[in-house]
């Protein structure tokens, strides 16, 4: 029997809380457990409901997202952050990577999307909006550095899997687009996972993004 997945809210708009909670509810296998107004009351939330992905705004009083995402992923390092925020800056988009969020998802998506990268995080570990995910790719394509010997670790095939995980797409996706099976694909990942010495697919995409292997 499917479990459903439990979702927190925080944000600091009550109106858009009501908005993703009714959005929310009408699909099936998403359950949301609670709100937060705030990066404090979050914390206080995840320690009682203990949901298993939190989206989280970036812009809020008494604690941002930013912070919050810290703090959680040091208390609660099983609870998934899954931003969920109307700045597509660059210099948003790296510290909350840095500091533990599981995926990026842009106010302005549509409610399928959402569903669909909460889905993502829970059950692959990652997801990225694609205009956030393309923005973080040429931000790391861009910076000096010799990629060189990490990049020499991953296959063509790998690359190729790898650059799909990065920008959101699940185990599923990519066998069709490569015509490959979604075992294939997971045992491609389990392995990278294992040359880098990451944990989960979020490690493996901040990992590959650090070290300029795409």
């Amino acid at each position: 029997m499917a479990v459903d997945i439990r979702v927190l809210i925080v944000d600091d708009h009550a109106i858009l809380r009501d908005g993703i909670r009714s959005l929310l509810e009408r699909h099936g296998g998403i359950t949301v457990v609670g709100e937060a107004s705030n990066g404090q009351d979050a914390l206080v939330s995840i320690a009682e409901l203990r949901p298993d992905v939190v989206l989280m705004d970036l812009s809020m009083p008494e604690m941002d997202g930013l912070e919050a995402t810290k703090r959680s992923r040091q208390l609660f390092p099983d609870v998934k952050i899954l931003v969920l925020t109307q700045h597509d800056n660059r210099e948003y988009i790296a510290p909350l990577l840095r500091a533990g969020a599981a995926g990026y998802i842009l106010k302005r998506s549509g409610g399928r999307e959402v569903v669909t990268a909460i889905q993502q995080v829970y059950q692959q570990g990652a997801f990225l909006a694609p205009a956030v995910a393309r923005q973080v790719i040429d931000d790391y394509q861009q910076r000096s550095g010799d990629s060189a010997p990490e990049a020499s670790r991953v296959t063509v095939r790998e690359h190729e899997i790898l650059r799909m995980v990065v920008d959101g797409y699940s185990n599923k996706d990519i066998a069709r687009k490569l015509d490959i099976s979604p075992k294939t694909v997971a045992v491609h990942r389990t392995n990278m996972m294992a040359k880098f010495g990451v944990q989960n697919s979020a490690e493996l995409v901040r990992y590959a993004l650090q070290h300029h292997l795409l």
